[in-house]
């Protein structure tokens, strides 16, 4: 069965460079208007590019965004291989 999480990296590729840019800072809990002042655009290119960004990521908001970054950075420096269980109220195999 394929995981959810491992098609992360061919979602990440259908962002454009900017939108990389931005969903990174989303990523990090950052206000749009911060965002905007520090890529110097305006908070509605912000709210766009996020709108984009949550369409293309498959997701909801900015937590779950934020998820999948960390899981697909996790496996992009595993090369790919599946971590542990670190869902919620999973415990660990001994």
């Amino acid at each position: 069965m394929v995981h959810p999480d491992d098609f992360g990296a061919s979602r990440l590729s259908a962002l454009t460079a900017r939108e990389r840019d931005v969903m990174q800072y989303v990523a990090m809990g950052k206000p749009n208007k911060i965002i905007a002042a520090e890529l110097g655009i305006s908070q509605r290119t912000i709210e766009a590019h996020r709108a984009r960004i949550f369409q293309k990521m498959q997701v909801r908001n900015a937590v779950e965004l934020a998820r999948r970054v960390l899981l697909s950075e996790s496996e992009r420096l595993s090369g790919g291989a599946s971590g542990p269980d670190v869902r919620p109220g999973s415990r660990p195999s001994v």
